[in-house]
Formats: C-alpha cells, structure tokens, sequence
C-alpha cells in the first residue's frame, strides 16, 4: 500500500523547463525508469488530456497533473521539485512542487483512497513546506507515506487509527461551528475524482471552520461516494456545488440556494464561497436548486454565460440526434449494399408483402436490403423530433422534452426541416424554462413539471410553428436544399472549402460540431439520384474530418526529427483514428503547437473539401470514415481527395516547424544528427 511513490520517483531540482508538458514528459519517463509504466506516451497523452480540461496549479506554488489511465497497472506518485516555477494555472503564480498522479484504470477503492489522503494533504502549509526543504528524495517519501499512513491503517484494519483522519470521512462529515448559526452542504467533485475534488472538500471545511460555520461535505470522487444523510441535506440553508461533473441525486437539495461553481474555484476561493452561500441564504432572489434536477443537467448555473448557454444548448440537440442519425444512415446505407439503389421504390412493398419465409423476388438479399432500408429511414425520421426535443430539454430539462419533440414534429409535418426543428426546440425550451421560474402555491408545484409546463409549452411552441412560423421556414428550407440539389461547379467547390476549413480549425470543438450537425441535418433529404447535394456535403465533411490525423502521421513518418518521441508514437495511433474519422486525433499535436498545426491541418481540409465536392462524391454514412467504403459513391476518389489534404497538411506542418523554429521537447535539432539512442 505504501509503495504509491518510491526515491526513483522523486526528482529535486533535476527538471529544468517552462513549459508545463515537458514537466509532465519527464516525469513520466521517471515513472517508466522506475518500471511502472511500459508506455510513457500513453501516461503523458491522458495526463495532458486532463490537463486540458481545466488547470491542475493550486494555490501556494503546488500544481497537480493526474490521470486514471491504462498505462499503470498501480497507483503511483511522481514529484518534482523544479529550481525555476512553471505555470499550471494557478492564480497565485506558479508552481514549484509538482505532483503527478497516475491512477490505473478500474483502481481498486483502496488506492484511490491513498490518493485522496494525499490530495487533502495538499492543502496543508506545513506539509508542503517540508518538501519544499527536503534534503533528499527519501525525505520526500517519507513525508508522503507519513501523509497517508492513516488511510493505510484504515484499509488495513489497524486498530486506533483516529477516526477523524481517515480520506473517507468526506461525505457526512463537518466543519465545527464556533457558534451556532447557518449550516452549509457541498458537493464536490472533478471529471477524474482524485485530486480536485478532495481538495476542495478540505479548502471549504477549512474556510468554513475559520468562520464560525457548519458545513458537511459530500466527495463523488473515485474514491466512493457516501451520500450526505437526508437529516442533514434538510437541516441545509444552502448547498454549494463545486464540481466539473453532473452531480449525483440533485434533486435532493431542491429549493436550496445554491452557489454553482467550478471545482477549482472551491480550491481557489473557498472563503468567497462560504460568503456567497451566506448571503443566498438571506437573498430571495439567488439561485435555487430546481425539483425536478436530477443531476443529468449540471451546467446551468447562474454564471453562465449567454455563448456557453446557447452552445451548450445546441450540443445537447445535437449529441442525442447523432445516435439517430448514425444507425439510420448506416442501415440505409447497409439497404443500398445488398438491395440495389432501386431499393427506395421496392422498400415498402418488400417489407410489407413479404416476410423471411415468403420471400420477394428478388431473394433473401433484396428482402434484407428492404428491411435494412425501413429500419434506417424509421431512425432517420426521429432526427428533427430528438434535435428539437433535446435542445428544448438543454434550456428547461425534463419538463421541455415532450414539448420539444412535438415541435419537431410539426417541424417535419411542415417540411420545415431541421431549421423548423431547431427553431421549435428553443421556443418549446424557452416557454418552458419561463414557467419553470415561476413562483406557484406548493399545492400546484407537483403539477408543473409533468402537466402544466408541458402543456403550455407545447401549446404555444407547435402553435406558433402552425400559424406563423411553419410556413416561412418550410419555403426558406425548400430553397436551401433546391441550391444544394443544384449546385455545381465553383460554387461547390468553395462550400467544399468553407466546410474543410471549419472542420479543422479546433478538431471536434464546437466549430467543427457546426459543420457537422450541418451535414448531418441534411443527410435524411438526399437521394443519390435526385438530390446528391447534401449527401455531398456529408461526404466532404467527413473527408475533411480525417485530415489532420492523417497529416499528422504522415508528418511524423516523413520527417522524425522535428517530434517528440510522445508525438511519434501519436503518430501511429493517429492513422487509426484518422481512418475512422476521429479527427480528435490530432489535438495532442495541436495542443503542444497549435500555430503551426492547425493552419496545416486547415489548409489540408479546405483541400480535401474542395476536392470531394468537385468531384460530386456522395456519402449515405455519417461517420465511420474508410470503415463504411460501401456507403460511398467513387470510394477511390474520396480515398484520393483524402491523401491529398494530408499531404498537404503534413508538408506544411514540416515547412512551418522547419522555417519558423521553436526548440521542442525530446526533439534534437534539425541541423544535428539523429543519434541511435533510444
């Protein structure tokens, strides 16, 4: 249990770098030294992963890179102490002690639990001070097996160990109130549930206890949760939910003030949180958890902006159509493979004249074609419903689901496409939403969310899409797809461009989830016969999708030298990833250069998309890259427009590292020999 770090693992003063990746790289060759992982890269990528989503520096100087990973099979603890402080991301400055975590994936309860003992060590200035004045690397293990020896015992079974130590005692347990007075709950939690989230438990017990204030805090970390008793959530004035994650059972602090923050900042900020939680109490006006929250829905809190709100809004509608839209696409796709593409004509008759012992005659491969195609365009008639619905449930959750869908449906009763759709989703979202603030008796607050609301919303959102709305759309959405069906020559080409362009430009963000939900949307109006536009523009989104993975590789095999070893073995995996359009398989090259790599990755996608709508490639299949050849027109040619763009992006990411230098970690110099070490 006690062997989470070793002296092979520890480093005082040895690291030398500004930069925060080449931190995480060399300690992660440390762990491979000291024979705990066999692949460095894989700790580094997931580390940087994490890294990403939010900044691991801490107040005081410390920062806290750590991943649950594939690449240890034991939990294990790296420290550096660095002679020159990097910046993690902390407020205060930044770091000079640096921990790195590395939790195997499916970790036992135990190790977490050592991890956690560890994270809540962090926030203790005389234990940091004592690393900061170790005199050797067993100093260092010393005083980390020292800061867990408790949750040792506990796991262990010593007898004694003080109750009060033990890492588990997060959810139930108290700060003691120097007085009588407010009583504060919170939840904490972070996407990995190691560090962030235990930290910030202590930060806000520690900030309470200075204050005189009650507050019992629940950890949904890896570690296990044990739910705050329902005695004590009651007795609450407010909650605060400092979490990066959906919390788990919401429902149960409905009516609280809440104060709805990040996780970090319940590090960063804790006193400010315990005022604010004070001041919600008294404040008739502040935020409060909604009855019918069940956790499935996070991020509404009230610092959201209006940018992050529609965005997140319009990933909801499009995250839950995507499923629809991925097993149509495919089974039609799968019906034009074995029936033929007269299968459209034949499809209802087959399947309804027909069954697996009274076959058409065409055979078994024409009524399989049949059924294929029926299944396919079944879950593609749900793409609007679920995009409507869903973007209304983003705006008002539950309660804006069922108006959300109906809305979509008339969308499409209407052919107002998925313009209809979207439009009905946010009128159904907003309406409902408004009735969701309202102030109602108690005896009428259990029919809102399941009569009233629903009713009302539905009402006025289908309402307005049948006397106003419906029409307009439908003309606008019939104009759209006649320029699409017709579209040839320059114009193609340079909405091949455009499309490239936005699907490289931040590699799966939101930019990039525009253009595709854009092709996507469309896909259930084309015909490969009579209107081929928009299933061009979905056979140029997803080409140019697979671009910058594919530059990438190709970059790192033609010119080595200029990547690090990490890269390099990025490289390999991302000509999987690239095949299968994942074009999130370029970021860790993006993330460590984004100036050159995302103009290379861009110039190569403008490419491939100009090149596949010139040359009228069409596509039945909404992902699935190479793997679905047979859902392809001219499959040689899209394979073709491809390669292209990825020589293009890998020729200008090797001019631009070359004429535009930066020394890069692990890489020697372009002007020195490659040498033969490993």
């Amino acid at each position: 249990m006690n062997s989470i770090i070793t002296p092979e693992l520890v480093s005082l003063d040895e690291i030398r770098s500004s930069a925060k990746r080449e931190v995480i790289e060399q300690l992660a060759s440390r762990i491979q030294q000291a024979g705990r992982t066999a692949a460095a890269e894989t700790l580094v990528a997931d580390a940087w992963a994490r890294e990403e989503k939010s900044a691991t520096g801490m107040p005081g100087g410390v920062a806290i890179p750590h991943c649950r990973t594939s690449a240890v099979t034991e939990a294990t603890l790296a420290f550096a102490r660095l002679p020159e402080p990097v910046d993690f991301g902390a407020k205060d400055g930044p770091a000079d002690l640096v921990f790195f975590i590395a939790a195997p994936d499916g970790a036992d309860k135990a190790h977490l639990k050592i991890l956690a003992a560890l994270a809540r060590s962090l926030v203790k200035k005389d234990f940091v001070a004592a690393l900061r004045e170790a005199e050797d690397s067993q100093g260092v293990v010393d005083r980390v097996t020292e800061a867990v020896a408790p949750a040792v015992a506990e796991l262990e079974g010593a007898a004694g160990a003080p109750a009060d130590t033990a890492p588990a005692a997060a959810a139930g347990t108290a700060a003691p109130a120097a007085s009588g007075g407010r009583r504060i709950v919170a939840v904490t939690a972070c996407p990995t549930g190691i560090a962030h989230t235990y930290m910030a438990a202590d930060a806000l017990k520690q900030a309470a206890e200075e204050k005189g204030v009650e507050i019992h805090v629940e950890t949904q970390g890896s570690a296990g949760a044990t739910a705050l008793p329902a005695d004590v959530v009651a007795g609450a004035d407010a909650v605060i939910f400092a979490v990066d994650v959906d919390v788990r059972d919401k429902a149960r602090f409905a009516g609280k003030p809440v104060v709805h923050v990040p996780v970090k900042r319940g590090i960063d900020e804790s006193a400010a949180l315990i005022d604010r939680a004070l001041a919600a109490v008294d404040d008739p006006s502040a935020p409060r958890v909604s009855a019918e929250e069940s956790g499935e829905e996070s991020h509404s809190g009230a610092e959201e902006s209006f940018g992050k709100k529609t965005q997140r809004v319009l990933m909801t509608g499009v995250s839950y159509m995507i499923p629809f839209v991925a097993a149509g696409g495919l089974l039609i796709a799968l019906g034009f493979l074995l029936g033929g593409h007269d299968i459209t004509d034949v499809a209802d008759d087959v399947v309804f004249g027909n069954t697996l012992f009274n076959l058409p005659d065409g055979g078994l491969l024409t009524y399989l074609g049949a059924v294929a195609f029926t299944i396919g365009a079944t879950s593609m008639g749900f793409l609007v419903p679920a995009l409507s619905g869903y973007i209304a449930y983003g705006m008002a959750d539950r309660p804006g689901i069922a108006p959300g869908f109906t809305a979509g449906m008339v969308a499409v009763s209407m052919d107002a496409g998925f313009i209809g759709g979207i439009v009905g989703g946010v009128l159904a979202g907003a309406v409902a939403a408004g009735f969701r603030r309202l102030e109602v008796p108690r005896w009428l607050a259990g029919l809102m969310p399941v009569v009233i609301i629903p009713l009302i919303a539905t009402l006025v959102s289908s309402g307005l899409m049948f006397l106003l709305l419906g029409g307009p759309i439908a003309s606008l959405t019939a104009s759209l797809e006649s320029w699409l069906s017709g579209m040839t020559g320059t114009a193609a080409v340079l909405l091949g461009v455009v499309l490239g362009l936005m699907m490289c430009i931040d590699l799966g963000g939101p930019i990039n989830k525009v253009a595709y939900s854009f092709a996507v949307a469309g896909i259930s109006a084309g015909s490969v016969a009579d209107n081929p536009g928009p299933l061009m523009i979905m056979a140029a989104v997803m080409a140019a999708g697979m671009v910058p993975p594919l530059g990438l590789a190709l970059a790192t095999f033609l010119d080595r030298r200029l990547f690090t070893p990490v890269e390099r073995e990025n490289g390999k995996t991302a000509v999987l990833l690239g095949a299968a359009f994942i074009s999130e398989g370029a970021i860790p090259f993006a993330a460590a250069d984004p100036l050159r790599v995302l103009p290379s990755a861009m110039a190569g996608g403008a490419v491939t998309g100009a090149l596949t709508m010139a040359f009228g490639i069409t596509s039945l299949a909404p992902h699935g890259g190479a793997f679905v050849f047979f859902a392809i027109d001219s499959f040689v040619l899209f394979i073709l427009a491809v390669l292209a763009g990825a020589v293009v992006t890998a020729l200008c990411v090797i001019a631009l590292k070359r004429w535009t230098r930066r020394s890069l970690p692990g890489a020697p110099a372009a002007a020195e020999p490659a040498t033969a070490t490993a």
